[in-house]
């Protein structure tokens, strides 16, 4: 029998929510900020493109657990199209596939507007990570392979128009769901408008629910890491740590109730536990338990008891 390696890392758990820079990947990003931590496990809650910026929530430790909660909120998003050329990764990364001199009005563009809000169904770019018989979409286009992939439903609630830099440019901001391209809305609106467009700029601003004040950069996380020390000196992440926002505040989403000591030990136990308190829930479907302001777990609550389906160890 093979025994189990021990695990590499620190067993640190929270949030770092990123200001990702431009010309970062996400896995690259992730990658930084577990060395930053030397944390045992990372992962993160949204790609975000190596020509965008803006928020990226990555998860340590324990956090890794919430990930799907977080990648179910809202997201907005700033962004600039280029009018007159559509591209084939629909961003500046790519080649022009179709051009045009006309450039839209600012009636043309608030008149458009109402068809991109509510659910609509949108085709994802062909350079993007849906996956098509086990591949990446943007894998097969880049080995020259031609990519149809299906329109998908997804939700928009808001598209506003910011501001107009030039006749060649609109900065737009959107509030959408989960599998949103940005990048297929400007490409989409530059057909329906007759000018085709591409998006020049992306930035996402909010990742649901962290807040723009959550937000830490790669330079602020070096400035706080340890520094390398003697080979009997023992590193202090405390700066690091204190930049950490806590796992449980990826549930926002969930009825959140608080307990003892005593109901968090049988909790983490893998035992029920009936919810004491005046304003305890009696039913819900899912919600979780905190002790001391630390997540217990995360399960049901039937009749007043509640039955713990993920647990947190710290």
């Amino acid at each position: 029998m093979a025994r189990r390696g021990k695990k590499k890392g620190r067993p640190v758990s929270g949030w770092i929510v990123l200001d990702k820079p431009v010309d970062m990947g996400s896995t690259e990003a992730v990658s930084k900020v577990k060395w930053l931590f030397k944390a045992e496990k990372a992962g993160h809650a949204g790609t975000l493109d190596p020509l965008a910026s803006g928020m990226l929530p990555i998860a340590l430790g324990e956090a890794t657990k919430t990930v799907p909660y977080v990648m179910d909120g809202a997201k907005i998003y700033r962004f600039t199209v280029g009018w007159g050329e559509e591209r084939n990764t629909d961003d500046l990364e790519g080649v022009a596939t179709k051009n045009s001199d006309k450039r839209p009005s600012e009636a043309e563009l608030k008149a458009l507007l109402p068809r991109y809000t509510g659910v609509i169904m949108q085709v994802p770019p062909k350079f993007s990570a849906v996956k098509i018989g086990g591949e990446r979409a943007y894998d097969l286009a880049r080995g020259g392979e031609e990519v149809d992939l299906p329109p998908r439903e997804i939700e928009i609630g808001r598209l506003d128009l910011v501001s107009l830099p030039d006749a060649s440019h609109a900065v737009f901001e959107i509030e959408c769901g989960k599998g949103t391209y940005v990048r297929s809305i400007a490409r989409d609106m530059g057909r329906d408008l007759g000018c085709y467009g591409h998006v020049s700029e992306l930035r996402r601003v909010e990742v649901e629910p962290f807040t723009p004040d959550d937000l830490v950069t790669i330079e602020e996380l070096e400035a706080a890491a340890p520094s390398e020390g003697g080979p009997d000196s023992t590193p202090s992440f405390a700066a690091l740590d204190a930049l950490l926002v806590d796992t449980v505040a990826a549930l926002d989403c969930l009825p959140q109730v608080k307990i003892g000591d005593d109901a968090a030990s049988r909790i983490r136990s893998g035992n029920p536990v009936i919810l004491r308190g005046r304003d305890a829930p009696v039913e819900a479907a899912e919600a979780c338990v905190t002790a001391h302001g630390r997540l217990v777990a995360i399960g049901a609550i039937e009749a007043g008891m509640f039955k713990p389906k993920r647990v947190f160890s710290v």
